[in-house]
């Protein structure tokens, strides 16, 4: 009976590996990962990739921590990197297995928060911006006043995505500020001038690359991609860049600590940093990536899409937003819960 038992449990124990061979879980950004790469992935390497989605770096963050979530690879945006970094949430990643790690574009490789690419690789990077139904209001598009102070024709029709970091950022900048400011009197006025805003919106939510198309909404606090697609769909819609200061950002894939299918996490990885591979995740989601060589095999009308190339009078308003931490933290948590209510 010993035997049998034995025999059995090496059984289960080989059937448990083998079916566990093969399988990548990639927690990711909705409506962010294109299903063209997924088969081209699984075609030529017979793994097949199982994407969960989630609607903010918070709630990303907030799953992992809790543990047991069985997700391989997560993607975080830059600022959130070093968090998960600290935490011990993602692993130090073995370049040895990743030979195509020198696609990564050079302005890309050594960033401040992930030095030399040692932990994570790009997915995609874009901006925050103002998208406006040019029906509904014809003036300056390039104002944080959009939603802050919307104008008449406005009021009651603006969408604010319920980001923390890029509505606080944003607002921060307005007031002329810098994002995560510690000083408690520019803090001040952030609070008062979102919680003046606030009536004057028509929602705090997701979903608008649909939603700026089918003319439901006429303006929202939005990222560029979706809005490029919004755009394509609908062309009274445009996106503007605030120039009182709005954010960059960049996407990447961290290979968690916790990964179950660690081999077949390394060849995706690898995999998205082929040239023509970056482009395919890039054509779906309409955001540049950071692999060099990739521009040629993107769609042609992405190389000169105003969502895309940054008019040369915006791009000094730009900003990679720092990660927050005490006071400045605590001011923008204090702030959002408030804002919540």
């Amino acid at each position: 009976m010993k035997k049998l038992l034995t025999a059995t449990a090496l059984l289960m124990a080989t059937t448990s590996f083998a079916s566990a061979e093969g399988e990548l879980q990639l927690y990711n950004w909705g409506d962010y990962t294109n299903p063209e790469l997924l088969a081209k992935f699984e075609k030529e390497t017979g793994i097949k990739v199982t994407v969960t989605d989630y609607d903010s770096n918070d709630t990303a963050l907030a799953k992992i921590e809790a543990g047991g979530a069985g997700f391989d690879l997560v993607v975080p945006s830059a600022n959130y990197v070093p968090i998960y970094r600290d935490k011990g949430l993602i692993q130090e990643l073995d370049l040895s297995k990743l030979p195509h790690h020198s696609n990564i574009a050079p302005e890309w490789m050594d960033v401040a928060y992930d030095p030399g690419r040692a932990y994570t690789v790009p997915w995609q990077w874009g901006t925050t911006g103002m998208a406006v139904n040019q029906t509904a209001y014809s003036g300056d598009i390039n104002t944080s006043a959009i939603f802050l102070d919307p104008p008449p024709e406005l009021v009651g029709k603006v969408n604010v995505t319920p980001e923390m970091n890029d509505v606080l950022a944003l607002a921060t900048m307005y007031v002329g500020g810098q994002p995560c400011s510690e000083d408690p009197e520019v803090m001040k006025k952030v609070r008062d001038v979102l919680i003046a805003a606030k009536p004057k919106w028509l929602s705090m939510d997701y979903g608008m690359t649909e939603k700026m198309s089918n003319n439901d909404v006429m303006a929202s606090l939005y990222w560029n991609g979706a809005i490029f697609r919004a755009r394509l769909a609908n062309p009274d819609v445009k996106y503007g860049y605030p120039k009182e200061g709005y954010p960059l950002w960049m996407d990447n894939v961290a290979l968690l600590s916790d990964a179950t299918n660690v081999e077949e996490a390394y060849k995706f990885l690898d995999f998205i940093m082929l040239p023509e591979n970056a482009a395919l995740i890039s054509a779906f989601a309409r955001y540049a990536n950071g692999i060099s060589g990739s521009e040629e095999f993107m769609p042609a009308d992405m190389k000169d899409a105003p969502e895309i190339v940054v008019p040369e009078e915006f791009k000094a308003a730009g900003h990679f937003l720092p990660t927050c931490t005490g006071k400045g933290q605590e001011y923008i948590t204090a702030i959002w819960t408030e804002l919540q209510k």
